[in-house]
């Protein structure tokens, strides 16, 4: 996944980080809720909110006002589409955790090193999950950064120096999806915890459908929920881009796989607060001077007590309160507008309404426009503290990346040991010298990411790999009877791990925890990076690179994976393209698990 937020992205990295889709259905008897895999009771869901602010930032001001916000919307969401068979309590932590780390510390490598940096630090100061109390619990961390250098509030970043428009705009109004973004989600079935990391560009500014986000990555994914196929407009889909998640719902289909039960009487929508109030700019791209109201859409014979509209026009600021109404004596019809007031110059501008109805039903809800002389180009903001200057070095960057789990056939592609399709992951088994080829010839140059899990006290993780017709490995966390265990390239001017220049002595891997492994390969240079640190860095020409006999596959163009000793499941194997473009050597497999 680049860092860009959109359906399909967070889907690959989603699925590369927890075992979701495909799998065989394990629903229980009883009618209690379970997680995707059937693992886990989620009859009762109890999300953690972390407010995570980097060493050298500071929070926002009103950041618990934000934080609660979303905090009630996944609730009430949550208990509308699942009917009371599944509850939902989201705690919100009452400071914001400040990190041990800078902002360029945490960035130190791509989207997913930037949710495990985030996540592990947080699980690990909060000793998350260790106590359920008969809860499944999720931790959903809000960052108050981005992937990458992100002005949020006026939707721009960097790129070669200069400002860019970085978001999403359908139809004049803003949603989520910066490329810049960078937001993750992973359940975690063996901890059974779910982990999700909404960065700023999901909540920081409340375009519509920021609260879709918050439920997708905080809820859905961490429960085990895929992306529905085909793609609709339910939560766990394109909501995002449709409207707010009071608007959008739960794929049914993906409900019952859960365990939920369609009550005998349909729920009415029409008469819920919840579900049907909206409060939409008209016009949705104001010009300055030009006045600028709210329509409000409300439930059917609705009584209106009180409305009260804030707005702010810079993200630290003041939220200034721009129009209030109560109803007078024998009223009853609630308003179909309500004004804003007008703007004397361009300006990015969050809002906020609470409305009461005289039942004493409450709603809140928070959006986001931009007043703009022309719906072309974008705003510059006035003083900007975003870094003009990315962090990209100057060789060519890998191109957009192609998933290689789906190109595996274990029956075709397995050389040794009997290998699994689980749950959407690939498991190795535990024995000596496993291996198994990946139908998929390499380009020149090429990118490959790689998120495993050891299942057994971690020993050999075997990534094969191939330049300029030199097939090698990259060896991961190799430990025969020693405290510490071996990382290299195999083999290098014909020396194993034992002894080459690129062996590492350091214990990697942990079992039960999914890490990272990103294996650059160039012309002259291979770099390793293990959860965003970077373990081998070798220079060098191709044929000083060989395979030793002992892992060698019949495919000679191909790369292959492999396991020594330990069980692996391999959540995530996709690929980059640097220069070339690579080949798949066989069709998508159609074979079910």
């Amino acid at each position: 996944m680049t860092g860009q937020f959109s359906a399909r992205a967070v889907f690959v990295s989603v699925i590369a980080l927890a075992v979701f889709a495909g799998g065989p259905m394990h629903v229980a008897e009883s009618a209690e809720l379970k997680t995707w895999d059937g693992r886990h009771d989620i009859s009762k869901i109890e999300v953690t909110i972390a407010y995570f602010v980097p060493k050298d930032r500071h929070p926002l001001p009103d950041w618990n006002d934000r934080v609660s916000y979303f905090a009630k919307r996944i609730e009430q969401f949550h208990a509308r589409e699942f009917d009371g068979q599944s509850t939902l309590k989201a705690n919100v932590l009452t400071k914001p955790i400040k990190s041990a780390r800078t902002t360029k510390q945490l960035r130190d490598g791509d989207a997913n090193f930037i949710f495990f940096q985030t996540l592990r630090e947080v699980d690990n100061e909060l000793q998350f999950g260790r106590s359920k109390n008969g809860t499944f619990p999720i931790l959903l961390v809000l960052s108050e950064i981005n992937w990458r250098p992100l002005d949020d509030f006026f939707r721009v970043s960097p790129n070669d120096g200069k400002l860019q428009f970085d978001g999403q705009i359908i139809k004049g109004r803003h949603f989520p999806g910066a490329k810049s973004g960078g937001s993750r989600a992973t359940y975690l079935a063996d901890r059974g915890v779910g982990w999700g990391l909404v960065s700023g560009d999901g909540w920081r500014v409340p375009y519509s459908g920021t609260d879709c986000v918050i439920y997708h990555e905080g809820v859905g994914h961490p429960i085990g929920l895929p992306h529905p196929k085909p793609q609709n407009n339910t939560v766990m889909s394109l909501a995002q881009y449709r409207g707010w998640l009071s608007e959008s719902s739960v794929d049914g289909s993906q409900k019952k796989r859960l365990g939920w039960q369609q009550p005998e009487e349909k729920f009415d929508r029409s008469g819920d607060l919840f579900s049907t109030f909206t409060a939409v700019p008209t016009p949705l791209t104001p010009k300055p001077n030009e006045p600028v109201k709210l329509q409000l859409n409300w439930p059917k014979d609705a009584l209106v007590s009180s409305i009260r509209c804030r707005i702010q026009t810079e993200i630290e600021g003041p939220w200034v309160l721009t129009s209030e109404f109560s109803s007078q004596a024998g009223e009853t019809a609630a308003p179909k507008t309500i004004s804003l007031g007008s703007f004397d110059r361009e300006a990015p501008v969050s809002y906020r309404v609470n409305a009461t109805l005289n039942n004493g039903e409450t709603i809140e809800l928070w959006g986001y426009f931009q007043v703009r002389e022309s719906t072309s180009g974008f705003l510059r903001p006035r003083n900007t503290t975003i870094e003009l200057v990315s962090n990209a070095v100057t060789k060519p960057q890998p191109k957009e990346s192609i998933d290689l789990l789906p190109l595996v056939d274990p029956e075709q592609d397995a050389v040794a040991g009997e290998w699994q399709v689980i749950d959407g992951g690939l498991e190795s088994p535990k024995r000596f010298g496993a291996r198994l080829e990946i139908p998929f010839e390499p380009p020149v140059e090429y990118e490959l990411t790689v998120i495993a899990t050891p299942l057994d006290e971690p020993n050999g993780l075997i990534l094969g790999q191939l330049t300029d017709g030199h097939r090698f490995l990259a060896l991961i966390n190799h430990n025969v009877q020693q405290e510490t265990a071996a990382s290299a390239l195999e083999n290098v001017d014909g020396q194993n791990v034992r002894n080459n220049v690129t062996t590492l002595m350091a214990n990697l891997l942990q079992k039960d925890r999914p890490s990272q492994i990103i294996v650059t390969v160039r012309k002259e240079s291979v770099v390793v990076r293990c959860d965003g640190r970077t373990v081998i860095d070798w220079a060098g020409k191709p044929e000083q690179l060989s395979l030793g006999e002992y892992w060698e596959t019949p495919n000679k163009n191909s790369l292959f994976l492999g396991a020594y000793d330990c069980r692996y499941r391999f959540s995530r194997v996709s690929l980059a393209p640097i220069s070339g473009t690579g080949k798949p050597l066989r069709e998508v497999s159609s074979k079910k698990d």
